[in-house]
């Protein structure tokens, strides 16, 4: 196994915020993008208490692990009449809110050019649920869609941990990007002639995968198959206690999901090039690695 540097005593930024519009810390665009994860303990997101309800799982309409908040303002993922929608859509919105206050205050560089995606509720437990290796988010991974091609752009997402019963969010935290890519790069292969083209002509995938997309697939999959990796790869726990907030780019940061139940969601997507500081993006690492455009 190829030899990677151990996780960085300092991977997880503890910070003291308590308030998601105004608080002392600011321009921390380096810090995400340099592979930290941001952690606030003291960041609430407090429901109402007619909201509480909406952390049973019952609510979900049993095809979806999360109750999805759309940008064009519809809910999806969720059972119920107009009016509890309706209710549970607004608590949603209210989130995605703040993670927008949130991030516009924490990196004053992106402002303006984020864009916001879905923002959910993720009432289920993590423990037991069943899934093929591929979608088994309890094995470590950098996160890539087989349907939903990238293209290089950024996953910035805001999660808070509202679990009622006080148990932790826990996570395991992986290597650096840069040793992750080195030890499964020669284990890359090239995409076949055409398929690119043949997925998106079949509906296979959203839009046309470019080459980063094929080898952030491969390197989600080779992960998640490599069962000794899993388990001796440098890795660290954490434990995401209720009522903390946390903010991770998660198609850079090695991550697996090993227990807890009731999570919210936001997910922001940013250009690598409107980044502080391009060159740490992952598709420019993978740029440099591999020695010619991925996009």
């Amino acid at each position: 196994m190829a030899h990677a540097t151990p996780v960085p005593a300092d991977a997880l930024r503890c910070l003291p915020d308590d308030a998601w519009d105004t608080g002392p810390t600011t321009h921390l665009e380096h810090l995400v993008e340099g592979g930290h994860v941001l952690e606030f303990p003291h960041l609430r997101f407090l429901l109402a208490p007619d909201e509480r309800r909406f952390l049973d799982p019952a609510w979900s309409d049993g095809r979806s692990k999360n109750l999805s908040l759309r940008g064009d303002g519809s809910i999806r993922g969720a059972r119920g009449s107009a009016t509890d929608l309706e209710a549970l859509r607004a608590m949603i919105a209210r989130y995605a809110d703040s993670a927008q206050a949130l991030v516009d205050r924490l990196f004053p560089h992106y402002r303006g050019k984020l864009r916001a995606g879905n923002a959910s509720l993720r009432p289920f437990q993590v423990e037991g649920r069943a899934a093929s290796w591929r979608k088994d988010d309890t094995r470590l991974h950098v996160d890539a869609f087989p349907s939903n091609p990238t293209r290089g752009v950024r996953l910035l997402r805001v999660f808070h941990n509202l679990n009622p019963d006080g148990r932790a969010r826990t996570w395991r935290v992986g290597e650096p990007f840069g040793d992750f890519v080195e030890r499964f790069a020669p284990r890359l292969r090239p995409a076949l002639p055409g398929s690119a083209w043949l997925l998106h002509t079949l509906h296979v995938t959203k839009s046309r995968r470019t080459a980063y997309d094929h080898i952030m697939l491969q390197l989600h999959d080779l992960a998640k198959a490599d069962l000794e990796y899993q388990r001796g790869a440098p890795q660290a726990a954490v434990d995401f206690a209720p009522g903390t907030t946390w903010v991770v780019y998660s198609d850079q940061v090695l991550h697996a999901v090993m227990g807890g139940q009731h999570m919210m969601e936001q997910t922001f997507y940013l250009d690598p090039d409107q980044q502080y500081a391009p060159e740490t993006s992952p598709l420019h690492m993978l740029e440099r690695r591999m020695g010619r455009p991925l996009r």
